[in-house]
C-alpha cells in the first residue's frame, strides 16, 4: 500500500511537492486513518511558519528541508490492531496534509484518544488528541465544514478572551485586534461580544477586507490599518493576529502607556514579519507570546473535562449563530488542490469571506 503526501518547502512555503509514499505493515496496538477531510486556513501558514520553533513540523516528518504541514478534519479508521478501536469508526483531530496516518491510540475512551507514538510526545497533548465523532457532543453531521475551518481557531479564541477576563482585562476599556477577518480574531470577538461585553471591540484590517470585518457584525468598530492613529487613545489591550512589525510598532506608539497588554497570537502577514519595526524598543507594554495549548491544558486543569467542555460548546454555538453565512464553503477535491490553496494562503490571496475544504 501506498500513501500520498504533500512536502512543502521550509525555506518557500509557497513551494511543494506531491510524493507517493511507501506504507509499512502496521505494528500492534497501531490504527490506521485514511484523511476523509481537512480545512486550509491562515492558522496552518502560522504552524509552517513558526514550525521549527514550536515544533509543528515534528508531528507528522518529511524529508529533511521539507515538512508536512499540520490541519484540522475528520478521519475514518480503514485497519485496526487496537482492541477498542474499531474500523469505519470517524475521528476529529490534526491530520497531515496527506491521504493517510498511522497512529498509536492511548488513554482511550469512549470520547477519544492520544496518539502515543513516541515522536510526538514532547508536543502538546492538545495537538495529539482525537475524538470520536460517535460520542462527540459537539459534532453535527451538517456542520463539519465549519468545524474544520473555525473550531480550532474559534478555540483559541476563547482561550484568549478567558485569559483576558481572568486578568480584568488589565483595566482596558477596549481591545484592538489586528486582522480582524481572520477566523481566531472574529472568534476572540465573537466571545468578548458575548462574556465581556463592557469592552469595546476594535477590529483592525485591510481596506479590501472592511466589507466583510464589518458584516461579521462582532466589532464595535472596524478601522482599515491606515487609519490607525484616529482611533481614540483609552487603555487598551492589543491582540496581534497579523505578525507585522511595523503593524504592532504602529500600535504600540500609538497607544503608548495607554496600552495595557500586548499579546502575539498568529502571523496572517507573513510577508512582513520581519519589517523593520522588529528589534526596535516598543512604548508601552512589553508583547507577550499567547500559546494556546499550555492555556488549554490550564483551563481544563482549572475547569475539568466535562465542564470546560460545556463551556467552550456554549460559547462555539453561539459563535456558529452569530457567524451564520459569512464565510462561504468552498471544497476541493485531491491533494494537488491542497498545494495550491495552501500556496495561496501564504501569499495571502483567498479571499477571507471563503472557508477552504479538501478531500483527499
Amino acid at each position: 500500500m501506498t500513501m500520498m503526501q504533500v512536502h512543502v518547502r521550509k525555506a518557500d512555503l509557497t513551494q511543494s511537492v506531491l510524493v507517493e509514499v511507501q506504507v509499512s505493515p502496521l505494528p500492534d496496538d497501531a490504527v490506521r486513518l485514511a484523511v476523509e477531510s481537512f480545512s486550509v486556513t491562515a492558522n496552518n501558514v502560522t504552524y509552517a511558519v513558526v514550525g521549527d520553533g514550536f515544533k509543528y513540523w515534528d508531528f507528522f516528518p518529511a524529508p529533511e528541508g521539507y515538512g508536512i504541514v499540520p490541519m484540522w478534519g475528520h478521519a475514518q479508521v480503514i485497519e485496526s490492531r487496537h482492541a477498542e478501536i474499531a474500523v469505519g469508526e470517524r475521528l476529529y483531530g490534526y491530520l497531515p496534509m496527506a491521504s493517510h496516518l498511522d497512529v498509536l491510540p492511548g488513554r482511550v475512551t469512549p470520547g477519544g484518544f492520544l496518539d502515543i507514538a513516541a515522536h510526538r510526545q514532547p508536543m502538546s497533548p492538545v495537538y495529539n488528541s482525537y475524538t470520536r465523532l460517535a460520542a462527540d457532543p459537539e459534532h453535527d453531521p451538517a456542520r463539519e465544514g465549519e468545524r474544520m475551518i473555525f473550531a480550532p481557531l474559534f478555540r483559541t479564541g476563547f482561550l484568549i478572551e478567558y485569559f483576558l477576563r481572568g486578568a480584568d482585562w488589565f483595566g482596558a476599556e477596549q481591545l484592538i485586534v489586528t486582522s480582524a477577518s481572520s477566523k481566531t480574531a472574529m472568534g476572540l470577538a465573537s466571545v468578548a461580544k458575548t462574556l465581556s461585553p463592557t469592552i469595546r471591540r476594535i477590529g483592525l484590517t485591510s481596506q479590501q477586507n472592511v466589507a466583510f470585518v464589518e458584516s461579521c457584525g462582532l466589532y464595535d468598530d472596524v478601522v482599515t490599518y491606515a487609519d490607525l492613529e484616529r482611533l481614540p487613545v483609552l487603555r487598551s489591550v492589543s491582540v496581534d493576529f497579523a505578525g507585522n512589525a511595523d503593524l504592532l510598532a504602529r500600535v504600540h506608539r500609538h497607544f503608548d502607556a495607554a496600552l495595557a497588554h500586548s499579546a502575539l497570537v498568529g502571523m496572517t502577514h507573513i510577508e512582513a514579519r520581519s519589517a523593520s519595526g522588529a528589534g526596535e524598543p516598543l512604548p508601552g507594554p512589553k508583547p507577550a507570546m499567547f500559546f494556546a495549548p499550555d492555556h488549554a491544558v490550564a483551563f481544563f486543569k482549572t475547569h475539568g473535562p466535562d465542564e470546560g467542555g460545556k463551556l467552550v460548546a456554549s460559547a462555539w454555538r453561539d459563535f456558529l449563530a452569530v457567524t451564520e453565512g459569512t464565510v462561504a464553503i468552498e471544497r476541493h477535491s485531491g491533494l494537488a488542490a491542497a498545494r495550491e490553496v495552501f500556496a495561496a494562503m501564504v501569499a495571502g490571496q483567498i479571499d477571507p469571506a471563503k472557508g477552504i475544504v479538501i478531500e483527499p
